[in-house]
């Protein structure tokens, strides 16, 4: 399981802001200016707000025929750390976690990976098959994390969700990257560059996939130089995250000419006084205006901010004198006046607070609860400003599921808050404005007979037939032994036992089950009667 405070305490270092600085910060308001599109760069694949590929016009993202849309969604963790799949499959369905993600009126996932994960992809082992509901994730078995990937962007984009995937680190492990630059040692700059060109190739013409963030978090190490971790706009190939963007940027619409390209902040930046303006990480885009990222099209570059409380770090803005002004003058700063000048869209990718009523919304000046109700409130009258809150994980401090990872929000006073600022996407993913079509209802009967017997044990079998008029494929079997029967092996399936309950997966050669067409396993068993199980269920549908 990943250790979320790992991730969450190192993102920050102090700010020090000059009274010229704080002057101009106050300066800067907040006008949201309504454009038009340009032309849509591929045509849209549904109907409705959000349809197909998107596309950017002064500080707006527009859809495919020009209607402007606001990203609003949910981190879902877990590519990125060593078990190389999003987390919470240990515990349900992806299918029942992403109905949750769409039910509960989000209409973005940023899904977090690893070069590694890239480049040599495990078959994941942190996730079950089998839960108290029954069979679950019975289509990842046997999978690796690239396979699953691919899995759970198909069903994100049939409930008409969409998925933005964010390079979180270079090798599996948790947090940013410590030494705050977008490539290490084992992953240079040039693996990092095709990564991205695979990752573009591989879902080029899919609208679900609506871009891709570049780098997350990229900053100065502490006791590092400014100099010697990421800079903006010093020309120095080897720290300036605004050239590497621009690399990534082209190869990526090289292959992928829809895709967005989402530019994270740094840590830091030098101040005219000879000082440094410090931030969280991947929070300082102060230069982006003077220094914009260029693309080889225009239409693509979204500027993306993480910004968080006192409850991670005591920023110096974080006092007995703070106040929603105050706080927006800092976020002016650091990134908001690239949407309120209309020079480019601003997401907010990252923000988070636990679930008291006290850390979701409070008046007493530098808490968490009034960081967190102002930012909430600053985004909100920032009409097309985008966000995806951290994290849906049951088990992150900030989580916006239980850990169980069922569909009741952690906290309903924070839900409510984000519910606030969504912005359904009926016309979003590859389905219609009126959803995707129901999956085929499986039918089926099994027949369960024993073949042979003998003193403590026996050899049995199940037919497992299609009632229906649509193929099932792949099938799982489930049953539940009604004795201390316990299987020694079993052929034409794979098979997992737990106590009573046992689950048959189906083998490649067997995986699709006609209509009228059936598969039969057989087994032998170690038990002292032979009395037949009265229930069996394929994917999760009782047969008769």
């Amino acid at each position: 399981m990943r250790s979320a405070s790992a991730h969450r305490a190192r993102r920050s270092v102090p700010l020090l802001l000059t009274a010229c600085a704080a002057a101009m910060l106050a300066a800067l308001g907040l006008t949201a200016m309504a454009t038009t599109g340009a032309a849509a760069p591929r045509a849209p694949a549904a109907s409705g707000v959000g349809a197909g590929f998107w596309h950017t016009s002064g500080n707006q993202i527009l859809d495919s025929a020009g209607n402007p849309v606001r990203i609003a969604g949910v981190n879902w963790y877990g590519f990125e750390t060593p078990d190389e799949v999003v987390h919470g499959l240990w515990a349900q369905d992806y299918h029942t976690i992403i109905n949750d993600i769409q039910s509960l009126g989000y209409n973005t996932i940023r899904i977090p990976f690893s070069n590694q994960m890239v480049e040599t992809p495990v078959v994941p082992q942190n996730l079950t098959f089998f839960n108290n509901n029954g069979p679950v994730n019975t289509d990842l078995k046997g999978l690796n994390s690239l396979q699953i990937l691919d899995k759970i962007i198909t069903y994100a984009g049939q409930v008409g969700l969409k998925v933005i995937l964010d390079d979180h680190r270079s090798e599996a492990g948790e947090s940013a990257e410590q030494d705050g630059l977008w490539y290490t040692s084992a992953y240079p700059s040039s693996a990092w560059v095709n990564d991205w060109a695979t990752l573009a190739k591989r879902y080029a013409g899919n609208p679900t996939v609506v871009g891709f963030d570049l780098r997350n978090e990229p900053h100065t190490p502490a006791g590092d130089t400014y100099a010697q971790g990421a800079t903006w706009g010093t020309g120095d190939p080897n720290t300036d995250v605004r050239l590497a963007y621009e690399q990534a940027g082209n190869a990526i619409l090289g292959a992928d000419p829809g895709a967005l390209i989402f530019c994270e902040g740094i840590g830091e930046n030098p101040t005219s006084s000879g000082g440094t303006n410090s931030t969280w990480w991947g929070g300082d885009l102060a230069l982006a205006g003077q220094f914009p990222v260029t693309l080889s099209s225009p239409g693509h570059v979204v500027y993306s901010a993480h910004d968080y409380g006192p409850s991670l770090f005591q920023q110096t803005w974080f006092n007995s004198s703070t106040t929603s002004a105050s706080l927006d003058a800092v976020w002016n700063g650091n990134w908001g006046y690239l949407y309120a000048q209309n020079i480019a869209p601003v997401w907010v990718g990252e923000f988070g607070t636990d679930n008291t009523a006290s850390d979701v919304q409070s008046s007493t000046p530098g808490s968490q609860g009034q960081w967190f109700s102002s930012l909430v409130s600053y985004i909100s009258s920032n009409k097309w400003m985008g966000w995806t809150y951290w994290a849906l994980n049951g088990e992150d401090p900030y989580n916006l599921l239980d850990s169980s990872y069922a569909g009741a929000p952690a906290s309903a006073a924070k839900q409510s808050l984000l519910a606030g600022m969504q912005f359904p996407l009926p016309g979003a993913g590859t389905g219609s404005s009126s959803g995707p079509p129901p999956p085929p209802t499986v039918a089926c009967s099994a027949a369960y007979s024993v073949t042979s017997s003998w003193s403590g044990g026996f050899q049995a079998q199940i037919t497992i037939t299609n009632t229906g008029t649509a193929s099932i494929s792949p099938w799982t079997l489930a049953w539940t032994f009604p004795g201390n029967e316990q299987i020694n092996s079993l052929w034409n399936a794979s098979f997992t036992q737990s106590g009573e309950q046992v689950t048959a997966t189906a083998e490649s050669f067997n995986a699709t089950i006609a209509p009228s067409g059936n598969v039969t396993i057989g087994f032998t068993v170690s038990a002292t009667n032979t009395a037949a199980p009265t229930t069996f269920s394929v994917n999760g549908t009782t047969c008769t």
